[in-house]
């Protein structure tokens, strides 16, 4: 299961109510950079559920459904939750003014020092502005976004990652009921001022499910549950067995096909996510990186096809959007895609479904566990 974080195909049926009308990612990035090919995604029926721009017509291979979203929030949390059974009904606070004053006052009475900061902003703007204060201070950056996340940013050489792990692991301590957001994120980087770059040393602290997902579900059944890139922070590492960290989408790429190349044949369940797709194109707005993003993917699909066994499934779909030709710079309320791809499987493009909830009803299906959450078994994944 390949997450393209962020790969929205248009709008949800309420996406005015979170002021998002006429987003489409995937359409609109293809269309801004001039158009992009993508003749595995289009097999695999993405053709079917957006309009892609310099993609000819190809026939169709896989199954291809339009997913509306259910959650109350369109961040990463929830969307990858609700894909495995816990939707979010509660949305998880945000700050578009920054923090309170006994927020900031408990977090530098805890660090030992000031912040600098503390205002929504992109996270390579905010420290390109404030990073040569933070090397002759050595005060952290702690900044927000539209999202439910306080960011800590710190330059390696000043401050050392376990430093800005624990101030991560007591931010998140802070950051509690009335002031509960949905994660904690280390944003360590280098460079000197006006070439700051950000390191893959990132790192989350997010709130747990609060109840079991699917993932649970399937390691109680003995599935070897493997997550690849940001996954196992994002559940917190529960009920997985194997972590693989990621820097880029295709690292994560190849450490998924590595794990496949390797694998037995017992059960297993591999979640991926892709997450450069939002943090390097979809919040900064590229079109044509983003667009180019998606070919490279595409040309690597066919790798991964070549590994499924008689009965394996490679699905592909997104939590939510982020379109980099629409104004602001914050996630989308957008439906995703969702696409699968098996040697056993008939193509067809399946009606609508309503709510993410649909992948972890057919996860317990095809693996025949105990449901979680309400969803509906896809019968053409069956």
């Amino acid at each position: 299961m390949i997450v393209i974080d962020s790969g929205g195909i248009g709008d949800a049926p309420d996406a005015a109510r979170f002021g998002d009308g006429g987003a489409n990612t995937i359409g609109h990035a293809a269309s801004a950079a001039g158009g992009v090919n993508l003749p595995h995604l289009a097999a695999m029926g993405l053709q079917q559920l957006t309009p892609l721009e310099g993609t000819p017509e190809v026939p169709l291979q896989g199954v291809a459904y339009r997913v509306y979203p259910a959650a109350n929030g369109k961040d990463t949390l929830a969307g990858h939750w609700e894909m495995m059974g816990v939707t979010v009904t509660e949305p998880f606070r945000t700050f578009p003014h920054g923090f309170p004053p006994e927020v900031v006052e408990e977090l530098e009475r805890r660090f030992g020092r000031p912040i600098l900061g503390n205002e929504p902003a992109s996270g390579t703007e905010i420290i390109a502005r404030l990073g040569a204060e933070h090397l002759k201070s050595g005060a952290p950056i702690v900044y927000t976004s539209a999202d439910s996340v306080l960011q800590i940013a710190a330059h390696e050489e000043v401050v050392p990652l376990e430093q800005l792990y624990q101030w991560c692991q007591i931010a998140r301590e802070v950051m509690q009921g009335p002031y509960r957001v949905g994660r904690i994120i280390a944003r360590p980087f280098r460079g000197e001022p006006g070439h700051f770059i950000r390191t893959p040393a990132r790192h989350d602290y997010p709130v747990e499910p609060p109840w079991p997902t699917m993932v649970d579900r399937l390691a109680e059944a003995g599935v070897t549950t493997v997550a690849f890139g940001k996954i196992w922070d994002i559940f917190s590492g529960r009920g997985f067995q194997f972590p693989n960290p990621t820097v880029s989408n295709l690292d994560g790429l190849r450490k998924t096909r590595d794990w496949l190349q390797k694998a037995d044949t017992g059960r297993e369940f591999l979640f991926v996510n892709l997450v450069e797709f939002d943090s390097h194109f979809g919040h900064r707005r590229d079109p044509a990186g983003y667009a180019n993003a998606l070919r490279e993917f595409d040309a690597f699909l066919p790798e991964l096809w070549a590994l499924l066994g008689p009965h394996d499934q490679l699905w592909v779909t997104a939590d939510h959007g982020c379109d980099p030709t629409y104004r602001g710079t914050d996630h989308t309320r957008e439906a995703v895609p969702w696409l699968a791809y098996g040697p056993a499987l008939h193509p067809a493009v399946g009606a609508p479904r309503h709510g993410l909830g649909d992948m972890a009803a057919t996860l317990g299906s095809l693996f025949q566990v105990s449901p979680v959450g309400t969803g509906h078994p896809a019968r053409e994944l069956l």
